[in-house]
């Protein structure tokens, strides 16, 4: 996809002009300005459909960030990447590509009215023919993904474990799976530990799309 930087500069320039009223908006750890949250969904879409943005705070500094990514799709990694080089500086809020690993870990994730527990799931990592399947493993495993809150609690799990952008670019497939019986007869281990077992893993692996099945 051919990035048009018109796009990437209107966006930019809207965001400068509106900033003060977004951050004047908060509360707590939201924005209210859901209007002005609107406009600039609308135009990310218009530079690339994949493009996402949320926000958080860096608890040292009380920073606010905003942070932008694809939503998962390795197509429009470099439309992330571009509208980032474009960044102007502003006070009161930086601008970041992708989640980064994030220590310490959480341990329990909230998605509407229900938490999942990061020790409620188990995970397989292999290398088959150059290319890293990452498997998860839980119980009552969902059959329709995007139904099942799990799934985008294990998604953020994933993005503190190892990093949006690793997730993307080096794992090839990522199956959910029933939970055993005997989770450590099978070869499994638990989600939280994943990061050593795919630093080890990803050396000399090329990159990669992800695909969910």
């Amino acid at each position: 996809m051919i990035l048009d930087p018109k796009k990437i500069d209107t966006f930019w320039q809207q965001l400068q002009e509106t900033i003060e009223q977004l951050l004047s908006s908060r509360s707590d750890d939201r924005f209210e300005a859901e209007t002005l949250l609107k406009e600039y969904r609308d135009q990310l879409q218009k530079i690339d459909r994949n493009l996402t943005f949320h926000f958080q705070s860096d608890e040292e500094e009380g920073a606010v960030e905003m942070v932008f990514g694809c939503d998962g799709f390795p197509e429009s990694i470099h439309a992330v990447l571009s509208l980032i080089g474009a960044a102007p500086e502003l006070s009161g809020i930086e601008f970041k590509a992708f989640n980064n690993r994030y220590d310490p870990i959480p341990l329990s994730i909230r998605i509407g009215e229900e938490y999942s527990e990061i020790s409620e799931f188990w995970c397989r990592i292999v290398v088959v023919n150059k290319r890293l399947q990452l498997e998860v493993y839980m119980q009552d495993a969902p059959k329709e993904l995007d139904m099942d809150p799990r799934v985008e609690a294990v998604m953020i799990y994933l993005d503190a474990l190892i990093g949006e952008y690793e997730l993307m670019t080096k794992v090839h497939a990522l199956d959910w799976l029933e939970l055993p019986s005997s989770p450590e007869d099978h070869g499994l281990f638990k989600l939280i530990n994943l990061r050593d077992h795919f630093d080890e893993l990803k050396q000399g692996i090329d990159p990669v799309g992800l695909t969910l099945h």
